[in-house]
């Protein structure tokens, strides 16, 4: 299954708006009342990546493929969420088959679309959705835990295992999410194996009103503060300016953006930081056909990186021929290429790196 992001927030943050915006679409109803959103609506969208205009015109290419990461418009959490409140249970389960989060935090003042809690306060309202993804994750390490102990009677070497859930458990008593604990940790591993919430990378999204592009309001601020603390990273965007974009032709947005003081769409940074924080990097290939980026997973080999192409590649590979993406640009032909000794022969241990723009070769 492709990797996914769910979009997160309280209800009436903009979750729907910036959804449609990335979409391109109206699938996901935005609308002015909480759970507006029930079912979740799924968009694949496509992560920028300026070097496949350059490759489509050194290799003559007729169309460019970019790489894309899938997005999941979920329905606005409350606070009673991990007890059932607001259909919560229904909607968690949603969050569970995602591999990453982007929180969306509202930091736009408007009359006419309601607060759930009242008044703007990013602090409060990002805290509300940490501590019932904290509790949903608390009541499914209490239902381990017996398990696990069950487990030691026949496997003493459980016992270390116990202790590391023992471990995660105190740390989610204390509304501690447990992304925090090492990645190599056993703890960690504990918390795979549970499919805990809060071990999801996550992304904040401060969505802002027109007036507050550019600056840097006390509500980002806080958004960002938020982010520092948990070790990750916040954007900036405005879901209503984005959504009026979405609806214009290239150059009218850019025009549009100009005019606004934006130098690249919020949009843009969103699937290149949602891409990112799913542990996703990109290889490249270019013909005539096409110039196309595939996304694989950090650290994955030659062999399952020609399998994303087509699985008959990955059963039958040879080796894999390699040009760093800055070499190509450089040397800009093949002949050139190999002439400076950049075209490299990769084996089956090779791990992929950023940007190599690769040739398999595979027996058919």
């Amino acid at each position: 299954m492709p990797l996914s992001c769910g979009i997160v927030g309280l209800p009436n943050v903009g979750k729907s708006t910036i959804f449609n915006a990335l979409t391109r679409s109206a699938q996901a109803l935005a609308a002015n009342y909480p759970f507006a959103t029930i079912e979740p609506n799924i968009g694949e969208v496509a992560v920028p990546d300026p070097r496949l205009q350059v490759l489509q015109r050194l290799a003559g290419a007729a169309r460019i493929v970019p790489a894309t990461v899938r997005f999941v418009d979920i329905a606005g959490l409350v606070r009673g969420a991990s007890a059932g409140e607001g259909l919560g249970n229904a909607f968690l389960s949603h969050i569970r088959e995602t591999n990453a989060i982007a929180m969306v935090v509202r930091c736009f003042q408007d009359d006419e679309v309601t607060h759930v809690e009242g008044a703007i306060d990013p602090r409060r309202d990002s805290e509300i959705i940490a501590i019932e993804l904290a509790l949903a994750d608390l009541a499914t390490m209490r239902k381990r835990l017996p398990k696990i102990e069950r487990e030691i009677r026949a496997n003493p070497k459980m016992r270390e295992y116990l202790a590391a859930a023992q471990r995660v458990t105190a740390a989610l008593e204390e509304a501690r999410p447990a992304r925090r604990f090492a990645p190599d940790s056993l703890e960690a591993q504990v918390a795979a194996d549970s499919f805990l919430l809060t071990s999801k990378p996550i992304l904040y999204v401060a969505n802002v009103d027109e007036n507050q592009i550019g600056s840097s309001s006390d509500e980002v601020r806080t958004v960002e503060e938020i982010a520092r603390e948990e070790g990750g990273r916040a954007i900036v965007l405005s879901g209503k300016i984005e959504a009026e974009l979405a609806g214009l032709s290239e150059a009218e947005a850019a025009e549009f953006r100009r005019e606004l003081g934006i130098e690249r769409s919020g949009l843009d940074d969103l699937a290149a930081e949602t891409y990112e924080l799913l542990g996703l990097m990109t290889f490249l290939t270019a013909g005539e056909k096409e110039a196309r980026a595939w996304p694989i997973r950090k650290g994955t080999q030659a062999p399952q990186a020609a399998g994303t192409i087509h699985s008959d590649i990955e059963r039958g590979f040879i080796r894999a021929e390699v040009i760093s993406y800055e070499d190509y640009v450089q040397y800009q032909t093949m002949e050139a290429l190999r002439a400076a000794g950049r075209l490299r022969s990769e084996g089956r241990e090779y791990l992929m790196q950023e940007g190599d723009v690769v040739n398999f070769r595979f027996n058919v």
